[in-house]
């Protein structure tokens, strides 16, 4: 990622700004999406980051990866929505209007299901760990847990997640 890009977001240049959403907007949309568990929800996320980039890159030191970065911001935005949710203990409609997918291996389908009926505490550790590859101090200091209470959701996740695909056999 261009120092330069970086810096024309800083200062509100649209198109840089564009160009970022362009270059991260589907992987951040995935992210949410996993984290949320709604279209809506992740959609809603993305929007937020990229409205608060121009102000959260003013915090942002250079010091590892961009994407890394960028990531985290979209997780810590992410759990916020969902707090919020669960305080207004509010009801997805996201199958409401759902549109057609492409086919998808069943296998598939069965894994993303059942990762979605995971409790959001297990869900969250489990995406963050597995699928997008935080070390456990990472997904700590995300949700803002103990490291110990990270490995513990995360086998107890995986443990649900077997339970869950075995018994759909």
């Amino acid at each position: 990622m261009g120092a330069a890009l970086i810096e024309a977001v800083r200062a509100g240049n649209p198109e840089a700004l564009a160009a970022l959403y362009r270059e991260h907007g589907a992987a951040l949309y995935r992210l949410a999406h996993r984290l949320t568990g709604t279209r809506e929800e992740a959609e809603d996320v993305v929007h937020d980051v990229f409205v608060g980039l121009p102000e959260a890159l003013a915090h942002y030191e250079e010091r590892g990866k961009f994407t890394s970065w960028l990531k985290r911001v979209t997780a810590r935005v992410a759990l916020i929505r969902l707090r919020s949710r669960q305080r207004r203990r509010e009801v997805s409609l996201d199958g409401a209007d759902q549109q057609p997918r492409p086919p998808v291996d069943a296998n598939v389908i069965a894994l993303e299901g059942a990762v979605n009926s995971l409790p959001d505490s297990l869900r969250l550790v489990i995406v963050l760990k597995e699928v997008e590859g935080y070390s456990h101090g990472e997904v700590a200091e995300l949700l803002g847990i103990s490291v110990a209470a990270s490995r513990v959701r995360a086998a107890r996740a995986l443990a649900r997640l077997r339970k869950v695909l075995e018994d759909g056999r």
